[in-house]
C-alpha cells in the first residue's frame, strides 16, 4: 500500500452522511445545537459575575444544575424508551428556545435579575437532560450497524467543533454586543435544530416499551451492572474524568507555573484541537473489532499524556501533550459509544444513554474537586501529574478486573451478534 493510499485510509469515514438522510439531519441539528449551547455556556457565568462580582455565585450555578441533571437525565432516558424520541427532541428543543428567549429578555432589562438566571439555568439543565438520551438513542437507528463507529466519529467531530467555536463566538458577542445577544444567537440555533429534528422520519420503538418509572430506571441500572463488558466502558470513563481532567487547574498552570496568563485560552482549546485532528484521521476505527482493548489503550494514553503535560518545562510543550491527550480521549470516546450503540437493545438504549449522561455530568465535577484539593495540599504540577498516573492505574485495574470488557470482540460478542441479527431481520422485506 502506497503512502497516499494509507493517508486516504485514515480520512474520516463520511459514508453515514452520504447514505442516510436522517443521520444528516441529526448530525446537522447536533452541530447547531452544540454551537448554540457553548455560546450560552459563556453568557450565563458572565451575566452572574457582571451583576454580582461574586465568583462564589458563579460557582453555585453548577450546584443549581446538578439536581436537574441527575433527576431528568435518568427520567429522560426512561422516557426515551417509551415515547416517540423524535417528538421528544422537538418539544424539548421548543422549550429550550423559550428559555433562551427569557434569558435574552432578562439580559436586556435595565436591571437584570440574578435570581431569574439561576432559575432559568436549572430549567435549561432539565430540558437538556430530557433531550440528550433521545438524541443518542436515535443515532444508531439512522445508520447501518457497520456504520456506527463512523457515525460516532462524525458526531464527536460536530461536538468538538461546537466546543471550540462556541466559546469563541460567545466571547466576541459578550465583549462587543452584550450577553443578551449570546442568548439570542443560541435561541436561533435551537430553532434551527428543532426544525431539523422535526424533518426526520419517525423511528418507532421495536416491540413493547417500558413506561417511565423508578422500576424502569432500576432495570436500566441493573442491565448496565450485569453486563461486565458494558460496565467496563463506564468505569474507564469515570476513572479518566474523576482522576485526570485538569481543566480546573488551567488558570493556575498559566499564571503560577508558566507565567503566561495571556495564553490561558490555548490551554482550554488544546485538547479540543487534538480531538478534532484525531477525528479527521479516524477512517481506521471501523476496521477495529477489539473495542475493549482499544478503549483501554486510548484511555491509558490519555492519562499518560496528561501526566506528561504536567511535567513539561514549557507552556508550548504542555499544550502539545494536552492536544495528544484530547486525541486519545476522542478515540476512547468513539469506541465506548460504538460498544454502546452496537450492543444495547433499542428497548434499553434511552435508559443507558441517561446513565451515560450522568457520568459525563457528575464526573468532571468530582474531578474538579479532586484536582483542586490536591493542588492546594501539594502543588499544581503534582495535581496534574498524579491525576494522569492515577488514571492509567485505574484503567489498567479495570481491564484486569473485568475480563469480559478487555476481551470484547464486536464480531463474536453475543450482544453485538444479536443486535446485528435483529437489524438484519428488520431490514428484510416482509
Amino acid at each position: 500500500m502506497s503512502w497516499r493510499e494509507r493517508l486516504r485510509a485514515l480520512r474520516m469515514d463520511t459514508s453515514p452522511l452520504r447514505d442516510s438522510r436522517d443521520f444528516r439531519l441529526l448530525f446537522t441539528a447536533g452541530s447547531v445545537f452544540y454551537l448554540g449551547s457553548m455560546v450560552a455556556y459563556v453568557a450565563v457565568p458572565f451575566t452572574i459575575y457582571d451583576l454580582t462580582g461574586s465568583n462564589l455565585l458563579v460557582g453555585l450555578v453548577g450546584l443549581v444544575e446538578l439536581g436537574p441533571l441527575v433527576v431528568f437525565g435518568l427520567y429522560g432516558g426512561a422516557l426515551a424508551d417509551h415515547v416517540d424520541r423524535r417528538r421528544l427532541l422537538v418539544w424539548s428543543g421548543v422549550a429550550q428556545v423559550g428559555l433562551m428567549g427569557v434569558f435574552a429578555w432578562n439580559a436586556f432589562l435595565p436591571d437584570p435579575q440574578v435570581w431569574l438566571v439561576f432559575v432559568l439555568a436549572g430549567l435549561y439543565a432539565a430540558t437538556s437532560s430530557l433531550q440528550r438520551p433521545s438524541r443518542e438513542a436515535l443515532e444508531p437507528r439512522t445508520v447501518r450497524h457497520d456504520q456506527i463507529a463512523a457515525a460516532n466519529a462524525l458526531s464527536s467531530f460536530a461536538m468538538q467543533l461546537g466546543v471550540l467555536l462556541g466559546p469563541l463566538l460567545g466571547g466576541l458577542l459578550v465583549a462587543y454586543a452584550g450577553a443578551g445577544w449570546c442568548f439570542l444567537a443560541a435561541m436561533v440555533g435551537y430553532v434551527v435544530a428543532s426544525l431539523l429534528f422535526a424533518a426526520m422520519r419517525p423511528h418507532p420503538h421495536d416491540g413493547e416499551t417500558t413506561p417511565p418509572s423508578l422500576r424502569g430506571i432500576g432495570e436500566g441500572l441493573t442491565y448496565a451492572l450485569r453486563r461486565r463488558d458494558l460496565l467496563g466502558t463506564y468505569v474507564v470513563d469515570i476513572a479518566a474524568m474523576v482522576l485526570a481532567i485538569p481543566v480546573v487547574l488551567f488558570p493556575a498552570l498559566a499564571e503560577e507555573v508558566f507565567s503566561r496568563p495571556e495564553l490561558l485560552g490555548l490551554l482550554y482549546s488544546a485538547e479540543t484541537v487534538g480531538a478534532m485532528v484525531a477525528t479527521g484521521l479516524s477512517g481506521w476505527v471501523g476496521r477495529v473489532h477489539h473495542h475493549g482493548r482499544a478503549i483501554v489503550v486510548a484511555a491509558s494514553a490519555y492519562g499518560a499524556m496528561i501526566a506528561l503535560a504536567g511535567l513539561m518545562p514549557s507552556f508550548w510543550l504542555a499544550c502539545v501533550f494536552l492536544a495528544l491527550a484530547g486525541a486519545a480521549d476522542m478515540v476512547s470516546g468513539v469506541f465506548r459509544a460504538t460498544v454502546w450503540n452496537q450492543t444495547i437493545p433499542d428497548t434499553m438504549r434511552g435508559r443507558l444513554a441517561g446513565i451515560e449522561m450522568l457520568s459525563y455530568s457528575v464526573g468532571p465535577m468530582a474531578g474538579a474537586t479532586r484536582a483542586g484539593f490536591v493542588a492546594d495540599a501539594w502543588s499544581v504540577r503534582g495535581a496534574v501529574v498524579s491525576g494522569g498516573v492515577a488514571c492509567v492505574g485505574g484503567v489498567l485495574l479495570t481491564a484486569a478486573a473485568l475480563r469480559d470488557f478487555w476481551s470484547y470482540d464486536a464480531r463474536t460478542d453475543p450482544h453485538a451478534v444479536a443486535e446485528r441479527a435483529r437489524r438484519a431481520a428488520a431490514a428484510e422485506p416482509s
